[in-house]
């Protein structure tokens, strides 16, 4: 037994909770979609999302310009011209317009590293996720058990995490 099965891991918990956060924007968002029958490329009010992804996270699936013109980090917008989002457990897939052809993105939640919604002016900022959390770690229901995870951090073992102040100025109407 190492020093760290002897702690909470709150910081992963809470991780894992915030990025369920975002899961269940994006469910919204479709469900609010579906009630206008196929144009699911519409959101509630004013409400628009910004998110940034790692795009050397495995399992992102973008195209390899996008890769190429993107390294490391890229912003999506979802507000007028998207269609088909879905989001599960794990992946939020679009499709987005660039240079006016349609495609398909896959991004894991756990590469997401900035969500918000600058209408409401919301922001979480995540710490990178490593590959060995458990699946349904962005799960919110009341009833779920805790996995031994927790759903985040990617904090490795012995590694010293480090707080960070986050301005939300960026993200607020001017």
């Amino acid at each position: 037994m190492t020093d760290d099965d002897d702690i909470l891991r709150y910081d992963k918990m809470v991780e894992g909770a915030l990025r369920g956060v975002v899961r269940r924007a994006v469910e919204e968002v479709v469900d609010f979609g579906k009630k206008y029958g196929a144009d699911q490329s519409r959101m509630p009010g004013d409400h628009h999302f910004y998110i940034t992804f790692l795009t050397d996270y495995p399992g992102v699936k973008i195209p390899d310009y996008l890769r190429d013109r993107y390294p490391g980090e890229m912003t999506i917008v979802l507000q007028y011209q998207f269609s088909d989002l879905s989001v599960d457990k794990d992946n939020l897939k679009v499709t987005l317009s660039f240079n006016n052809l349609p495609e398909r993105l896959v991004v894991p939640l756990g590469a997401i590293s900035i969500f918000a919604d600058p209408s409401v002016n919301f922001a979480l900022q995540f710490q990178p996720m490593g590959e060995d959390n458990d699946e349904g770690a962005f799960d919110l229901e009341a009833d779920d058990e805790p996995d031994d995870t927790g759903g985040g951090g990617g904090k490795k073992k012995g590694e010293a995490k480090t707080g960070e102040v986050v301005s939300l100025d960026k993200f607020r109407k001017k």
